[in-house]
Formats: structure tokens, sequence, C-alpha cells
């Protein structure tokens, strides 16, 4: 038998211990996802409610999607970034304990089933993303420049002609927002715009602080018809996310602090005419102000997601014990007001702290990346979810008007929740080609153990010739 395959530093050996890490961080949230459905179990229990083998799917599936994204990363030698892999396995499965509280998988069938699917297909696009695109193959994604800049317009414009209005948004088939890719979509076409013309872009007149137009254009007019067309589909809160994620993408891709500058002067004129023109907007804004304003109408989301956090105060009232029901919309915008209420102000601290964690190893791939789309890609996509979280639990905890964004991995959306997870995947994609990677074990031939570097690969001494020196001048000579 060959010494290779028993070889614990080549293959899938190699392999398996390089990502011990992960594999332990992943068995962390397994467990404590199943003790978070113990403790809701046990509420139901006690309410009256039986309970059934089925009541256990959410769970064998979280766990089984797990090991799968494990086992698959180990088997294709990923080297990527494993804290980010268990971080988002933590606010998934945490997203999937509140939605279950929320009776997500205990209601209509079809929405029952839809909600189980959803557990491992998100982790089957993120695994995907990871493994399509590792290796610097990311890369490719640079090509499909006006691609993405289409697809974005079309998703957005089609949705605008099918799509229903409700609540003031405008929806597609089933209540889906299939517009949530154009988080992803936008910040391709952007990142390769970026790599492109990043140079052009940077050289501003030395006199006039004016940027070079000739470059600039194309770029501020798909931007234009791209808000145009949000504006009417009345999506402000994506607006506000891709606009974000917009400026700091330029800014990082120039090094031009005066983007910045431009870009808030253009925000303030367009906040101005948008809540001039969209009364949907406005009554946010006073909501917002005071929500006592109208108790019962506008301001009875913010009232009740508030009267629900101040309810649970430290250490909240207990999972599955405490009255999410009354917050309308609970599931979706004002989830973080439920888990507030249920497991107080810890709670809500330790699920910022995830989300930092994150977020910082985003910042962090954006800073090491080894190509200029990478760096740029990886400052959009953290920026997006950095964005959306924000609004999100400002939102909730009235610290900035509500926008309608749901929270990433926690919230329930199908199209938002895949979206998140094929960022993720993008993100991991790049660090598996960011400086700082474990290398890759070489391969031994077959029937040789794979002891040290092959004899061609091995350093060589090289005699130097030596050199008669010219004898170094007197004083005398140099004077």
């Amino acid at each position: 038998m060959s010494s290779t395959s028993a070889s614990p530093d080549t293959g899938f050996g190699a392999a398996w211990h390089q990502r011990r890490g992960e594999r332990e961080l992943l068995l962390s949230c397994l467990g404590a996802m199943s003790l978070g459905f113990v403790l809701i179990l046990g509420a139901d229990s006690g309410d009256g409610r039986r309970l059934a083998a089925p009541d256990l799917l959410p769970l064998l599936l979280y766990g089984l999607s797990l090991a799968g994204v494990h086992l698959a990363l180990v088997a294709a030698g990923f080297r990527g970034d494993q804290v980010m892999t268990a971080t988002v396995a933590f606010l998934s499965g945490f997203g999937l304990l509140a939605q279950y509280r929320m009776g997500a998988f205990h209601g209509d069938p079809e929405a029952r089933t839809l909600a189980l699917a959803l557990i491992p297909a998100g982790y089957l696009v993120m695994t995907a993303c990871a493994l399509i695109f590792a290796d610097g193959r990311y890369r490719l994604l640079a090509r499909g420049l006006w691609l993405w800049a289409g697809v974005s317009l079309l998703l957005v414009g089609v949705l605008l002609v099918t799509g229903a209005r409700f609540r003031g948004a405008v929806y597609g088939l089933g209540f889906t927002t299939p517009t949530e890719i154009i988080k992803v979509t936008v910040v391709l076409g952007l990142a390769a715009y970026l790599e492109r013309h990043g140079a052009a872009l940077a050289r501003w007149q030395a006199r006039l602080p004016v940027p070079p137009w000739q470059a600039l254009w194309p770029l501020l007019a798909f931007w234009a018809v791209l808000t145009g067309l949000l504006a009417l589909q009345r999506d402000l809160g994506m607006i506000v996310i891709l606009g974000i994620a917009f400026t700091l993408v330029v800014v990082s891709g120039t090094g031009r602090i005066g983007y910045l500058v431009y870009a808030l002067l253009c925000a303030a004129g367009l906040g101005s005419v948008l809540l001039f023109f969209f009364e949907h907007g406005q009554r946010r804004i006073d909501a917002w102000l005071d929500p006592f304003q109208d108790p019962t109408g506008e301001g009875w989301q913010i009232l009740q997601g508030l009267s629900g956090m101040y309810s649970g105060g430290l250490w909240g009232e207990g999972f599955g014990i405490g009255s999410p029901h009354y917050t309308p919309i609970a599931a979706s915008d004002f989830i973080y007001a439920v888990i507030g209420e249920e497991l107080g102000f810890l709670g809500c601290v330790v699920l910022v702290l995830f989300f930092l964690v994150l977020l910082s190893r985003g910042v962090r791939l954006a800073a090491q990346g080894r190509s200029a789309f990478g760096r740029l890609l990886a400052t959009g996509l953290t920026a997006v979810l950095a964005v959306q979280t924000l609004l999100n639990i400002g939102g909730v905890t009235k610290s900035i008007p509500l926008t309608g964004t749901t929270l990433p991995f926690i919230s329930h959306g199908g199209a938002s929740l895949v979206t998140a997870f094929a960022a993720i995947g993008l993100l991991l994609a790049i660090s598996d080609g960011a400086p700082g990677r474990p290398a890759k074990a070489p391969r031994a031939p077959r029937g040789r153990a794979a002891v040290g570097p092959p004899p061609d690969l091995k350093p060589r001494k090289v005699r130097r010739k030596a050199v008669p020196r010219e004898p170094a001048a007197s004083s005398e000579e140099r004077d």
C-alpha cells in the first residue's frame, strides 16, 4: 500500500486536520441551538401542545446542513475563513430558533415545506459559491461588468411591471422579493467597473475639486436609472443600502474622499425629493419622531416593539414564554424586538456581538484581498450586510426611521436569506485567495512517502567565483 494515502499531511487527512477549528465551532453552534430547541419545546409542552417527531425536523436539517458544509469544504481542500463559516452557522441557527418560535413550521403545509427547504438551500448556495469561485476563480466574475448591471435593472423593471403593491411596496408572485439579489449583482458590477476605471476615476483636476466626468458618467447614469426604478417601487431601504455600499466601494477603489462629500450632498438632495413626492416615507419620519401622534396607526408597530423589549428587561422572559404576537410583522422586520422580549438585553448583546465578528472578518478580508476586484467586492458585500443590519436594529430600537429591511440570517424571508448566504459564499471564496492562507500540501508521487521536497526542489549550493579586488588608494593618492 502506498504510504501517501495513509499520510496525515496530504489529501483529505491534511484538510480534515486543517479545518479542525471550524469543526469544533460548528459543533458548539449545534449544541447551543439544541439547547434552544429544548427550551422552546418545553414551553410548548407547558402550554398543552402535544409534541411529535416532526417538531425536531428543523433541528435535524440544521445539523445535517452544517455537516454537509463542513465535509464539502474538507473534501475540496478549501482553505478559506473558518470563523466566518461558524459565525454564519450561529446566526442562521439563531434565526431558525426565532422562526420556529414564531410558528413558521406549524402553519400551512406549503409554508412549512418552504420554511424547511430554506434551511439546506441557504447552506447549499453558500457552499456552492465558495467552492466554485475559490482559489482566485471569483475574478472571472469581473468579466460580466455590464451583465451584472443589466440584470440588476432588468429585475427591478420586471418586478415593477408584473408585481403587486402591498403596504407601499411592490412584491412578486407569492409576496416574494426577487430584487434582493441585486444587493449582490450591483456590487459585482460596481467592483468590476472600479477595477477597470479606478485609476481614471482617481485623477481629479489639479486646481478644482472636480472628478473626471468622462470616466464617471456611465456609473452615474446606471445609478440614476436604478435609483429611479427603486423609488417607483418605493423600496427606500434598498436605495439606502446600495447607496452607502456604492459610495464605500468608489472611495475604496479610488482613494478619493471627495466622492464621499459629493455622495453626502446628493443623499441630502435625493432624500428631500423622495420625502416630498412620497407620502409613505414622510409618514415613517413622523412616526419615528413621535409615534404617539398616531399610536394605533403608523406608530403602532414601533410602540409595540419597544414595549416588548422593555418587558424583556435584562434577562428576558424566557425563550418561548413571551408574547411576540402583539408586535406586527414580528417574524420579519421586528424579529429583533422578539429576541429582546424573550432573551432580554443580554440576548440582544450576544446577537450584535456575533454580527460584529462577521462584519469584522469581512473588513479584514477587504483589506487583505489578493486582487483589486476581490478587495472591492469584499468591501461592497460587507457594506451591504453591515448597513442592512444597522437599518433593521436601528429602526426597531427607534434610533433611526423604519426602512422595512430584514435582519440578515434572522428574519423570515426566502429571497433575503438566500441572498445573504450567497454574499457569504463569495466572501469565503475571496478568503481562499487572501494572503496568509495555509498552503496546500504537495502531493508525493505514488509509491513514495511524502518525506521531503523532491530532489529538483532542494536548494543547491552555488559557488561564487573569487573576483580580485584592486588595492585601496592611499590618502596621498586620493589627494
